[in-house]
């Protein structure tokens, strides 16, 4: 995370004393800010840097096919599921499960993930045991979820569920004093890639 604006510090020293906790985090900002750079950095400064962090793109995932990518599937499970397969959740035990893009979450998934989150424990698709996790949740969004909610098209329960520290990453023009700093870094960064 580059910069040294007054916001970019405070970012930093809010990252460096939430990455150690267990604490869920819900990271919001615009397009293009960074929030996957501070998931990846709560991770990295956390307790469970030495396990897992798996990512979700909740955005890209089809509603039909939730289910089967967050809890996997038991072998026999639906055509085509010829063998077991971990969910995401199950990959993520012990370590960090980033949730990027919540927002865009249909209400029927959003549901589903808040049971597993509330619970830690699910069903493979087509299985009947549960299974218990401990993973740690960083979600990500660059919408106005308390705005989504007022439309209904978020779940309040998912919500606070999810928003136990807010961590907001702020746009670049609100933070112009960055800018050398970053144009400087990406003039090496380039140059090296391109003689």
């Amino acid at each position: 995370i580059t910069g040294s604006s007054k916001a970019i510090v405070e970012l930093k020293e809010q990252i460096r004393i939430v990455a150690p906790t267990n604490a869920w985090v819900l990271i919001s900002g615009e397009n293009g800010t960074g929030k996957e750079l501070v998931a990846h950095t709560i991770h990295r400064l956390s307790k469970r840097s030495h396990k897992p962090m798996v990512e979700v793109n909740c955005a890209a995932i089809p509603e039909d096919l939730i289910e089967s990518a967050l809890f996997g599937h038991e072998r026999g499970a639906f055509t085509g599921a010829t063998t077991m397969r971990k969910g995401k959740f199950d990959q993520a035990h012990e370590g960090t499960i980033f949730l990027d893009e919540i927002g865009d979450m249909s209400l029927k998934a959003q549901s589903k993930t808040l049971r597993i989150l509330q619970e830690q424990k699910f069903e493979r698709v087509g299985g009947t045991r549960t299974i218990a996790v401990d993973v740690r949740v960083l979600a990500a969004t660059n919408k106005d979820l308390e705005a989504e909610i007022e439309k209904n098209r978020f779940r309040e329960d998912l919500y606070f569920r999810l928003n136990v520290i807010p961590v907001r990453v702020p746009p670049l023009r609100e933070r112009v004093e960055d800018i050398p700093e970053l144009v400087h870094e990406f003039v090496e960064e380039f140059s090296l890639k391109t003689n």
